[in-house]
């Protein structure tokens, strides 16, 4: 089909980023694109003829009019009425379809004021704050304009409407928590006294009674009814792979707020962390082997771009060496894991979960999650990220080395014999056998002991060391000896 004109008008001094901006989505976003083609006056070459006419030119073949007002009324001809008024009133006259934002301001020209009265009167306007609102907004504008004419039959995952559920599940109480937060972080329009229509109205979450996907993972009771893969799974194994049982198991529901901080605190008691002294000063460093704001980030990321529609889960898995955290999807189209280095367009999956995890702070800024993660674990000297896109797409955290020159010379030749025999989880017996010795005291005391002591193996069961099925393992110190060192795998 042929794409849809989209004018977009304003007055140019003071919305000349968010025009560049609404061109740039417009034109780039892989759904959007394929149905619109915007028009700003910026882009018009030099042309022998009046501006005016040239504009309004441009709304009589444009489809959709799209009005971005604010502070200033604009240039005044000899009747007193601006060019976005004009470009408005011929819009309103030859029945074009009237899309109008309203950027939040404590003091407006009183006929700017005027002109969103009479958009008012004929229109329901959405209002903004920041460009990442507006454009939000925007977005499931457009969307719903393509839905309701039928150009497409599905929407994103996040802003379909649910068949069944109404406002009715959604809790009120986190809503007004939620409005309360966004105000204070990102000053958000509204207060935890507002109507919470009005309030999920502005967000984009409901039409009429019924309510969005994204509402429901917000704001529901209980999601899970809705979206059982709603989850997030975390393990953490001892080792360098997957091996169990797991030591350490959990899987978290509830809404996506809920999901994300569980899910951090999960990693953050299972690593280490490094506590420093008062000789530099009376507050005590603390530092854990992953930057916090890194990891944070990672699970923000996999929970707001994953597939819902998706069977699979989030998982977050914590080895020896890394963090691994994998989610259903795949990147969207003309992005590449190459770019993830660098700073790039915010394309989510879920844009308006995006939105409302923006508003709420846990995303700091829109597009710079995955170069903010890099430029975290640089500052801690760590290995570069990994990013994998495959049937799933995968970040790896790499931790901080321990290793010291230190190591090498505590190991005793007991234990070095112990790990160059040592395959994956073995009892008392089996390595017995395997070093080919008869005297059960004499492993244990001269082996198994002193590796243990060595921190180079360690019980399958910490927690129960006598366990009638318990084995050992090597550790990921042992693990690094045998690759870098001294010992060679066997």
């Amino acid at each position: 089909m042929q794409r849809k004109k989209v004018f977009i008008s304003s007055v140019q001094s003071e919305f000349a980023g968010e025009r560049q901006l609404l061109f740039d989505y417009l034109t780039s976003d892989a759904l959007l694109g394929k149905f619109f083609e915007p028009f700003i006056f910026e882009n018009v070459p030099a042309l022998n003829a009046n501006p005016a006419m040239v504009f309004l030119n441009e709304v009589e073949n444009c489809d959709i009019y799209l009005g971005i007002f604010g502070r200033d009324y604009g240039f005044e001809d000899a009747k007193g009425i601006s060019p976005t008024e004009k470009e408005f009133d011929a819009a309103t006259l030859q029945n074009k379809v009237r899309l109008v934002y309203v950027k939040q301001a404590e003091q407006r020209n009183h006929k700017e004021e005027q002109l969103i009265l009479k958009a008012e009167n004929v229109i329901v306007r959405k209002n903004f704050v920041t460009p990442e609102q507006l454009k939000t907004a925007v977005y499931a504008s457009l969307v719903n304009y393509l839905v309701e004419n039928e150009f497409i039959r599905t929407t994103p995952f996040d802003a379909t409407l649910h068949p069944e559920a109404t406002i009715a599940d959604l809790n009120e109480e986190k809503i007004r928590n939620f409005t309360e937060i966004a105000r204070r972080k990102r000053n958000f329009p509204f207060d935890k006294d507002s109507d919470i229509i009005k309030v999920l109205t502005h967000l984009n979450l409901i039409k009429g009674n019924r309510v969005t996907s994204a509402a429901l993972l917000l704001f529901a009771d209980q999601p899970q009814r809705f979206f059982i893969t709603s989850e997030v799974k975390c393990a953490h194994f001892h080792g360098l792979s997957v091996s169990k049982p797991i030591p350490s198991y959990q899987v978290y529901k509830g809404d996506v707020f809920k999901m994300i901080a569980d899910a951090v605190d999960f990693v953050l008691s299972k690593i280490n962390l490094y506590v420093g002294d008062r000789s530099k000063s009376e507050i005590v460093d603390v530092q854990y082997e992953l930057p916090i704001q890194a990891v944070t980030e990672a699970i923000v990321n996999a929970v707001v771009h994953r597939d819902y529609t998706s069977n699979a889960s989030v998982q977050v898995m914590l080895f020896a060496d890394r963090l691994e955290i994998s989610n259903p999807g795949r990147l969207p189209a003309g992005l590449t894991v190459e770019k993830l280095f660098t700073a790039h367009n915010s394309i989510p999956a879920n844009p308006l979960l995006a939105e409302s995890l923006y508003l709420y702070g846990t995303i700091e800024r829109m597009g710079t999650g995955t170069e903010e993660i890099v430029k975290q674990c640089s500052n801690m000297g760590l290995r570069k990220p990994l990013f994998v896109q495959d049937t799933e797409f995968k970040l790896i955290l790499y931790k901080t080395e321990q290793v010291t020159p230190q190591v090498t010379p505590q190991a005793t030749p007991q234990a070095k014999e112990l790990l160059k025999i040592f395959v994956g989880e073995m009892n008392r017996v089996e390595i017995q056998e395997a070093l080919k010795l008869n005297d059960r005291e004499h492993v244990r005391q001269n082996y198994i002991q002193p590796a243990l002591k060595q921190g180079l193996i360690e019980l399958v069961y910490p927690d129960i060391p006598n366990h009638p099925q318990q084995k050992y393992r090597l550790t990921a110190k042992a693990e690094r000896l045998k690759n870098e060192c001294y010992l060679p795998s066997v």
